[in-house]
């Protein structure tokens, strides 16, 4: 299976560590990951885990963190950061069987059907218990999701919602603020993740530094067989 391309990331990694730097400023994500996927003294990896920004917060409680990125050169940079990282796909996990007790993936490769590989390698690579946490934004949710659904008209929120709640996992949806230190940041951030009509009707929607954004967090625990 090939690595399906991630624009924003790929082609502005110094714009995208400043987006990640603006989310979620007040931790309701990781708020909503240790209520119903809790890590501490857990053996964690991160799935498609970018240049490797989320994994120093695993790793302040985690026995172990590893970040999977298919991306060589956001390998390179996540490695900066002093942690693990390895070369792989979620669809191909470089790790051995029942190594895992979390499995997290962020806005990466599970956003609904045709991720099927990568539930079946989460489910090879988790011990009995294990979790596999998937966030995502919520693109029910406005202002984002009206942007995001004007970039994509073909994506159906509601069917990916769906297709996770089908298959065991649980559906917390968890609203967010997203906070930026100054305006020519959030226009840079705005113009890498959209169109340009989009993104000019978001900053025209946009008066201040703040956008609330919604995520799903999805978290289901493999028993097994």
């Amino acid at each position: 299976m090939s690595t399906i391309p991630s624009p924003n990331l790929w082609n502005w990694p110094e714009v995208y560590e400043q987006e990640n730097r603006a989310q979620d400023v007040d931790g309701a994500i990781w708020d909503a990951l240790r209520a119903d996927a809790p890590w501490a003294g857990a053996d964690v990896v991160d799935v498609g885990c970018g240049d490797g920004f989320h994994l120093p917060v695993f790793a302040r409680e985690a026995a172990s963190v590893i970040g999977v990125e298919p991306h060589p050169p956001l390998v390179e940079r996540a490695r900066r950061r002093g942690l693990t990282v390895l070369e792989g796909g979620a669809a191909a996990l470089p790790l051995p069987p029942s190594s895992v007790d979390l499995l997290h993936a962020r806005t990466a490769y599970f956003f609904g059907a045709g991720c099927e590989p990568g539930l079946a390698e989460a489910r090879r690579v988790l011990r009995p218990g294990g979790a596999l946490a998937i966030v995502d934004l919520d693109a029910t949710v406005a202002p984002y999701g009206d942007w995001m659904r004007a970039d994509i008209p073909h994506y159906d929120p509601v069917a990916a919602e769906r297709f996770f709640v089908r298959r065991g996992f649980s559906l917390r949806r968890v609203a967010t603020r997203w906070a930026f230190l100054d305006r020519a940041t959030l226009e840079a951030v705005l113009r890498i993740e959209f169109s340009r009509a989009t993104a000019d009707r978001a900053l025209a929607a946009v008066p201040g530094l703040e956008i609330p954004v919604g995520y799903r967090v999805h978290v289901r625990r493999f028993s097994r067989g």
